[in-house]
């Protein structure tokens, strides 16, 4: 029989890769998520080469100019704030540091929970009892007010924003690596693993952590956006990324002062924030729905 026997290509199924094509664009949360995802990452990148002015620069002659579509010009589309800065281009920058921000707090806290949980899960006994303890202390901790009091103490910068977050956020990692790997390591492939001689190593970076990989990108994807928006409340505090650096959260508390007058410079970097988070949650959501559909109904 040939194999393009089309008898026989009715029989046989798609394959593992056809299915997970298949179910990635027909995930309608996952492809708009994604998209605007793509979008504000490509914003970020290009940053330079996207905004009209300079988002540093200053001008009491063009203060409190408003957008186009409240009767304002094309020079500064979405408006001028308080100190005469383009909206457009603290809008495009403000993106960099949301993004910047949420990926390297993310990064930062996933290293730090997944190692233990990872740790806790495989090892048992002693191992899993103190990074329980360790889990259990870290939510006992409130995290807004913990990074408002550590950011008030070393001060409010970039840097010390994301160490803050980072160092805050792992406790997520830390609960969904152990569940999984107690489910992984008594499977019948890592047992052959540790049959043939594999070290500890090996078994945790080749069978445990490939096996586990689709629940902690999910997990990534939604403390990224839960660092983004406590950046943005830190910022709106006070306490967060200093002026002049563009920050979405900034620009709202430049703005709260004038919102009953000019609402636009709190609607617009609020909107933006919104779109932002929701893009990143449906992203994570849609990521959990394809590497993972038998969890969902």
């Amino acid at each position: 029989m040939q194999l393009n026997d089309p008898l026989l290509e009715e029989h046989v199924g798609p394959t593992p890769r056809q299915l997970l094509i298949r179910r990635t664009f027909g995930h309608q949360g996952l492809i708009i998520g994604t998209s605007i995802v793509a979008l504000m990452v490509l914003i970020a990148i290009f940053a330079p080469l996207l905004a009209p002015h300079d988002p540093y620069a200053q001008s009491l002659m063009y203060r409190m100019k408003p957008p186009v579509f409240l009767g304002g010009t094309w020079e500064f589309p979405l408006g001028t704030d308080h100190l005469g800065r383009d909206y457009l281009s603290r809008l495009i920058y403000g993106a960099r540091v949301s993004l910047l921000i949420g990926l390297v707090a993310a990064l930062i806290s996933g290293v730090i929970g997944t190692a233990l949980g990872v740790a806790a899960g495989y090892f048992g006994g002693k191992v899993d009892a103190v990074v329980t303890f360790l889990i259990n202390v870290r939510l006992a901790m409130p995290v807004v007010l913990v990074a408002l009091a550590v950011v008030a103490i070393l001060g409010g910068s970039l840097q010390v924003v994301i160490c803050v977050l980072g160092l805050l956020l792992w406790d997520r990692f830390a609960v969904v690596m152990r569940a999984s790997t107690l489910q992984i390591r008594g499977r019948e492939y890592v047992s052959a693993a540790r049959a043939i001689g594999a070290s500890t190593p090996r078994l945790i970076l080749s069978e445990i952590m490939p096996n586990i990989a689709n629940n902690l990108i999910v997990i990534v994807t939604l403390e990224m956006a839960h660092a983004i928006l406590l950046e943005a409340a830190l910022s709106f505090l006070g306490l967060g990324v200093q002026p002049p650096t563009p920050s979405w959260g900034l620009m709202v508390s430049e703005g709260k002062q004038m919102m009953l007058f000019e609402p636009w410079l709190v609607l617009i970097p609020g909107v933006v924030l919104f779109f932002l988070v929701l893009a990143i949650n449906l992203m994570g959501d849609g990521l959990r729905d394809v590497t993972a559909p038998e969890n969902r109904s």
